[in-house]
């Protein structure tokens, strides 16, 4: 069933009928060429699904109304943020489908001393625009009902300041001291919050790695093969899903 997000207001638990408008409209008429009386699925943004029949349609507006409203059962009931250090080309384009498809429910990227790729400041507000776009849609494709946010770059400074809300964060990291992160998981049975910080190519320094340990960081440790900087977040997000979420049923 097609799946939309409407996360202007206007849908809550307590509405009767959906609007969608604009590039939205256009792919019920147009592109899936839908018709008054078929069924598709909203969601606010904030975690609940709606059911819902077209009783009107055009390419610039498309009226719904709601059959049914239900919390997901496709979210954790915590957040899972990941923060990634800058990698070349592509390949935080892949990172951000994957890792919304694997429940992240945000993702931000920042700047490390090893990180080879810094766009310019006048592109940013490009690149975060066509970033949130990616979030969406891999968000639609997988049933998600919560919209995952891309933030703004941040300094690694930065990082540290914002990871310090969550109640436990993984540093991501090749070097020693670190524990599997089995064994970090594995006591916490129900988390108020995760963070996964990952390195771009070439991984942390040792000042970096030092500035999170002080920070509380749990460092942690992804096997004995050094992995890919966009292989590592999804290994994390995966060992996360497989604690938490994977076949699990209420």
């Amino acid at each position: 069933m097609p799946r939309f997000f409407i996360t202007d207001g206007s849908l809550s638990p307590t509405a009767t009928e959906a609007v969608l408008t604009g590039e939205e409209a256009r792919h019920v008429s147009l592109s899936l060429r839908m018709a008054v009386g078929e069924e598709l699925t909203l969601s606010d943004g904030e975690g609940n699904e709606y059911r819902a029949r077209l009783t009107s349609l055009t390419p610039e507006r498309c009226v719904a109304e709601v059959l049914a409203v239900a919390p997901s059962d496709t979210e954790y009931p915590f957040p899972v943020r990941l923060f990634m250090a800058y990698p070349k080309g592509d390949k935080l384009e892949t990172v951000i489908e994957k890792a919304v498809e694997l429940g992240a429910t945000e993702i931000t990227p920042f700047f490390s001393s090893r990180c080879v790729r810094r766009p310019a400041e006048d592109k940013s507000a490009r690149l975060l625009s066509r970033y949130n776009k990616i979030a969406v849609a891999a968000a639609g494709q997988c049933g998600r009902a919560r919209l995952p946010r891309v933030g703004e770059t941040l300094s690694y400074g930065g990082m540290l300041a914002a990871a310090a809300a969550y109640e436990t964060v993984l540093f991501c990291y090749e070097g020693a001291l670190t524990r599997p992160i089995a064994e970090v998981l594995g006591p916490l049975d129900s988390p108020r919050s995760l963070a996964v910080v990952v390195g771009s190519e070439g991984g942390f320094s040792e000042e970096e790695a030092t500035a999170a340990r002080e920070a509380g960081m749990a460092m942690t440790g992804l096997g004995k093969r050094i992995l890919r900087c966009e292989t590592a977040p999804l290994v994390a997000l995966s060992c996360i899903g497989y604690r938490y979420g994977f076949g699990k049923k209420e």
